[in-house]
């Protein structure tokens, strides 16, 4: 299972890790009030946590209720601070993933797929 993300600007997904992570200033950005998250797999979403990094991470957006396959969400984020977040995704059938480091000032569209 990997989270794919989708560049609003292009219409393509790259898994994550494969892009470099670029300052919020060289991006000229500000943090996202919300992303949208697409669960691609066949097993409902139980769990999507977005967090901020660093020592003292703070939960800064998650989901309410499972996302069923083939479903979308907007997620909305409280108080998001920069562009480098954790995400925190786990299935109906025990599946658990996570990226460190994802750019939501760029990527504002994560794509959760087999």
């Amino acid at each position: 299972m990997t989270i794919h993300r989708l560049v609003l600007a292009g219409l393509f997904a790259c898994p994550a890790g494969l892009l470099p992570a670029l300052p919020a200033a060289a991006q000229g950005t500000k943090p996202p009030t919300q992303i949208t998250v697409t669960n691609m797999r066949s097993v409902p979403l139980t769990l999507f946590e977005i967090a901020t990094g660093g020592d003292q991470p703070r939960l800064v957006g998650k989901i309410a209720k499972p996302l069923a396959p083939g479903k979308s969400i907007a997620v909305k984020l409280n108080k998001p601070a920069g562009c480098s977040y954790f995400v925190l995704a786990r299935f109906d059938d025990a599946v658990e993933t996570d990226a460190e480091g994802m750019d939501l000032c760029k990527d504002r569209v994560i794509r959760l797929t087999e």
